[in-house]
């Protein structure tokens, strides 16, 4: 495997013109969209190429590609892989290519979110799509490396919080059946289209696992972020058909995504002053109970 190089605008351009040579494709007047868990770009042709900071990523990059493959077989609205041998592993980096759905950011309401994901349950994942189970701890001993650079008496208290949450979650009784998830589903991962019509995003969480992650989100954006409106979340219940906020587990999981949303900043907050300010008060409002009504989004 070739070790890879830092994932900065220079090295991850220079990923960019290679793999678009390699299929074909115009790399010229790229706009960079984003920089963090991987570059994203839209080529001028209606194109999306996301490029990794590492390739330790290739195997989840295969499984949402053969995830995208799979939905666009079902005619399910969900971002499409462009038709080319992918993803690619170059410089120790892995890219994929996805068709562009649209040239804004604009995002679905909740009652089409709420539709999507319904429709999404109402899926059987073949055996050969080879989904794994669902593990949420992994992702959060993952994370807690770059807390404790941080600042580590928060992590050392973020330790202990998480082992308990893991006790708690190991207690839970699930209220549906548990099967296909989209595993970040929520307002930010479905956007409109050139026709207005929703479309599924961000596949790199696809996993098997109870359905209650996918509804998660939308409740704590309700509930303790106030992101959404009551008249919206309400909608968004009847359309999907179940009320996690009744059911006994749903602070379990609440509490959960707080804590991976703030460990996930962590990364940020080693080298930049005003994320590492950021993770601490997110964490002092886990401790004392404090509102998360100032959480500045990132």
């Amino acid at each position: 495997m070739t070790k890879a190089s830092a994932l900065t605008e220079e090295t991850a351009h220079r990923t960019l013109v290679a793999v678009c040579e390699q299929v074909g494709l115009d790399p010229a007047g790229a706009e960079l969209i984003r920089i963090g868990s991987n570059a994203v770009y839209r080529l001028a042709k209606p194109v999306i190429v996301r490029i990794s900071r590492d390739s330790e990523t290739v195997e989840n990059a295969r499984r949402q590609v053969a995830v995208a493959r799979w939905l666009a077989s079902k005619s399910y609205p969900a971002t499409r892989a462009l038709d080319v041998d992918q993803p690619i592993e170059l410089g120790g980096h892995v890219t994929t290519l996805w068709e562009s759905a649209s040239e804004r950011e604009e995002y679905a309401p909740l009652t089409q979110v709420a539709e999507l994901i319904r429709r999404l349950h109402d899926l059987d994942a073949p055996a050969s799509l080879a989904l794994p189970q669902s593990q949420p701890f992994a992702k959060l001993d993952e994370y807690l490396p770059d807390l404790e650079l941080v600042d580590l008496s928060d992590a050392v208290f973020m330790r202990e919080r998480i082992g308990q949450l893991r006790s708690r979650y190991d207690a839970l009784d699930f209220a549906l059946k548990p099967g296909v998830i989209h595993g970040d589903a929520n307002v930010g991962n479905v956007i409109l289209d050139r026709d207005g019509d929703p479309l599924l995003i961000d596949l790199d969480s696809f996993c098997l696992g109870p359905r209650e992650w996918d509804l998660v989100q939308t409740a704590l954006f309700f509930e303790r972020f106030g992101w959404h409106t009551e008249d919206e979340y309400r909608a968004f219940v009847e359309v999907y058909g179940f009320d996690i906020m009744t059911w006994p587990g749903y602070p379990v999981l609440a509490e959960y995504r707080e804590i991976s949303m703030t460990l996930w900043l962590s990364q940020k907050g080693v080298s930049d002053e005003r994320a590492a300010a950021e993770v601490h008060k997110r964490i002092e409002a886990i401790r004392t109970g404090g509102s998360r009504r100032d959480w500045a989004p990132f």
